[in-house]
């Protein structure tokens, strides 16, 4: 059995990992799951699950990186994800 999940650092955001989640999830209504919940180590990152098809996590993608535009950071927490992800169906 296997996971789809990427674990990635959010601290740049100077939000905290609960704050992140719930302004993302009011904000552009993306459901991710704090770190902090897998312990004291996890704060400053956030759990996605990638186990969706391209198009959903596209768009996903697009609402996370119009979220931290909008915090006035602008995504280097997921860049590397998101072109892993759209050159996949290429």
């Amino acid at each position: 059995a296997g996971a789809f999940y990427v674990f990635p650092c959010i601290r740049s955001s100077g939000l905290s990992s609960d704050e992140f989640c719930e302004r993302l999830l009011y904000a552009q209504k993306v459901a991710v799951v704090p770190g902090n919940a897998f312990g004291e180590c996890g704060e400053g990152f956030i759990r996605v699950s990638y186990c969706y098809s391209l198009g959903h996590l596209r768009e996903a993608l697009g609402r996370i990186r119009a979220f931290l535009e909008d915090c006035g950071k602008k995504k280097p927490i997921l860049s590397g994800m998101e072109e892993t992800q759209c050159h996949a169906n290429s």
